[in-house]
């Protein structure tokens, strides 16, 4: 396997396609390129991405299996949902953090559909105690959270995303200098992609160093929360 390696052309395709043609029948009749253009494409950049991954963050997991592992399954549940179209037009890879399973903890994302590409990092919303948590260490170490916020390398990767209260929380300060991040509902940064970009072999090594600049926020995150990073 090349040390590099990006989506195809076909997986773009495939899923423009499936926006146009989300049921079941149509989806039953081209699994089989559902599989090659989608799911095998996939499965193959994650484990390009097992190597690197251990290098920058070792208790993140690149799992490349069609159940259960990095990469989110193609069928949306419906069943509480007003729009019922049975699956998902993007492929959505998510790296988690060994304890995922035990802790809500923060995670590396991977976002491709038609009309968008980005990469995410941190935690998107919280449980209410892990966002507690976040959000007295935000309090208990203002300088170093302002650090990260600031730092040249994060900045020109990563910006950070989601919504926010209308007031500060409950039993926080209104003065504090951080107070607007502690506003936060989510503590996710995202970058922002070309989809044509993500096509080609270099693609990976943007995945990786972006990756690798978010180390502070992840760090500050994971400790918030209590697992290790």
């Amino acid at each position: 396997m090349a040390r590099y390696t990006g989506f195809e052309p076909r997986t773009v395709e495939f899923l423009a396609q499936l926006e146009n043609n989300n049921n079941r029948a149509w989806f039953t009749e081209n699994k089989q390129r559902y599989e090659e253009d989608v799911l095998d494409v996939a499965l193959r950049f994650i484990i390009s991405m097992q190597e690197p991954l251990a290098g920058i963050a070792p208790r993140f997991a690149a799992v490349p299996t069609r159940v259960g592992g990095s990469l989110m399954r193609v069928y949306r549940d419906t069943r509480f949902a007003r729009d019922k179209r049975p699956y998902k037009t993007n492929v959505g890879i998510q790296f988690r953090h060994e304890q995922a399973r035990d802790v809500h903890s923060p995670g590396y994302y991977v976002h491709l559909e038609p009309s968008r590409a980005f990469l995410g990092v941190g935690m998107w919303r919280p449980d209410p105690d892990s966002l507690r948590r976040i959000r007295e260490r935000i309090v208990a170490r203002p300088a170093e959270w302002q650090r990260i916020m600031s730092d040249a390398t994060f900045r020109r990767h990563f910006e950070l995303d989601g919504e926010s209260l209308t007031r500060p929380p409950r039993g926080f300060d209104a003065d504090h200098p951080c107070i607007e991040d502690i506003k936060r509902k989510s503590f996710i940064a995202t970058r922002d992609l070309e989809v044509e970009a993500c096509l080609k072999p270099q693609f990976q090594r943007v995945v990786e160093s972006s990756f690798r600049s978010a180390e502070p926020l992840m760090r500050f995150l994971c400790q918030a929360v209590g697992v290790r990073f």
